[in-house]
């Protein structure tokens, strides 16, 4: 039961991201609402309202044909021109700022819940178009339900000015990145919680049983709670060896056991992984910083040469390296202060360098963009850190950042302002 429980909630958290997800869902309530009215029809609702309330009803068969014909044709209108609006952003979003934002803007539920609003309407007028009988009294002519598509037109009307509002910020880079930042932040304020008085004492895995991977996909998620049982189950302990967010073949080492499994055993633990084809940050704190990595790069390269951009992201990114920072390079799955899992982590060390690589080619030539990151490498040497290690680290990339740019910049009031900016860092350039 747990394991079909899972398969569930795995393919819920797929199909939960992709851009139909919501839309399908709103049509097939607006279908199935417009099959309640013909069925309230039936029973005389509007003959009930003509003789009790006749405003509400629209008793002509012509004028009801007039009207639902005109409300289809204006939201399809509206729904085309909505459409074509999120394509213009996600074509912007990839073109300016980096492709790895798309599968977080598709994902984004305002514009699929106002999609599904069109959409579920338009299918609600014209089921309830077809059961018109023009040339019958007025008793035959679903009066109400045709009040019904009205109302529900004047609403997607409302929804279009509040789809106008939310596209015009959704286009914002600013928007864009402080969408990342507090997906990211809250990502990682779940994962701080959990280390709380939380062991730190994991056995050697070595030699113990293997077993490779047996789907391929980018490793998204585990089920934490079954694993528990799993492990529990089984007198077991289990480490999981890819890093999460990273693409895992079909065939490499995916978790080890201390104790050995059978082919049932490793089949069920297989259903804890849930696997996709895109990254979404909700998942993975990782790609947060992958993703204002890229926007840096992508604004300072010589197609975009945009400043601001990448001084607006610098900020984001040190905010989430001081996040960062509090977090051990080990990720536990326990309970009871008892450790069932290990779950592998990128490191501080390897996180930082990733990020800074791409950021030094193209920002080593501007001074008032290493200016920038000078000072974030000040600001996150004076912040708390979970490991030893980290100081060192900052000191080691802001070092090769200042090296590049002394390489680069031959201007000599920008030279000075790098050797200040090493004295500031307590960094020794040749």
């Amino acid at each position: 039961m747990k394991t079909i429980f899972s398969s569930l909630f795995s393919f819920y958290r797929n199909i939960k991201s992709k851009i139909a997800f919501y839309p399908s869902l709103f049509a097939l309530s607006g279908l199935v609402f417009a099959f309640l009215m013909m069925y309230l029809e039936e029973r005389g609702i509007s003959g009930y309202l003509v003789e009790n309330i006749p405003v509400l009803v629209v008793n002509n068969g012509d004028t009801a044909l007039t009207i639902l014909s005109a409300c289809i044709t204006g939201l399809i209108s509206m729904m085309v021109f909505s459409f074509s609006m999120v394509m213009v952003l996600l074509n912007q979003a990839s073109t300016n700022y980096s492709p790895r934002l798309l599968p977080g803007l598709i994902s984004d539920h305002k514009h699929q819940i106002i999609l599904g609003i069109y959409l579920s309407s338009i299918l609600y007028c014209i089921f309830i178009l077809f059961s018109i009988q023009p040339t019958g009294d007025q008793y035959q002519i679903p009066g109400f339900s045709v009040l019904v598509g009205i109302l529900s037109t004047v609403i997607c009307i409302y929804a279009f000015i509040y789809f106008i509002h939310t596209i015009s910020q959704s286009i914002q880079i600013t928007f864009i990145l402080d969408k990342i930042y507090i997906s990211a932040k809250r990502r990682m304020n779940v994962l701080l919680e959990r280390e709380k008085d939380a062991p730190t004492v994991f056995p050697d895995s070595s030699g113990w049983y293997s077993y490779n991977n047996e789907f391929s996909g980018y490793f998204r998620d585990i089920d934490r709670e079954n694993i528990i049982e799993f492990c529990k189950e089984k007198g077991t302990m289990i480490e999981i060896l890819p890093v999460r967010g990273m693409f895992a073949l079909e065939g490499i080492p995916m978790f080890r056991s201390k104790k050995e499994l059978n082919r049932d055993e490793v089949s069920q633990f297989f259903t804890y992984f849930h696997f996709a084809r895109e990254e979404l940050v909700s998942n993975n704190y990782v790609l947060a910083f992958k993703q204002i990595a890229e926007v840096i790069a992508k604004a300072m390269s010589p197609g975009i040469n945009d400043p601001g951009t990448a001084l607006n992201a610098i900020d984001y990114l040190t905010e989430l390296l001081r996040l960062r920072m509090l977090k051990s390079d080990h990720s536990y799955i326990c309970e009871d202060q008892k450790i069932f899992a290990c779950e592998r982590a990128v490191h501080f060390e390897e996180l930082l360098y990733t990020l800074l690589a791409s950021i030094r080619t193209y920002c080593k030539h501007d001074i008032v963009v290493v200016q920038k990151l000078g000072a974030m490498f000040q600001y996150l040497q004076k912040q708390k850190f979970k490991e030893a290690t980290y100081p060192a680290t900052l000191k080691t990339e802001a070092e090769r950042l200042l090296r590049d740019a002394q390489e680069v910049l031959d201007n000599k009031s920008d030279l000075d302002i790098i050797s200040e900016m090493a004295t500031r860092l307590k960094i020794a350039l040749e």
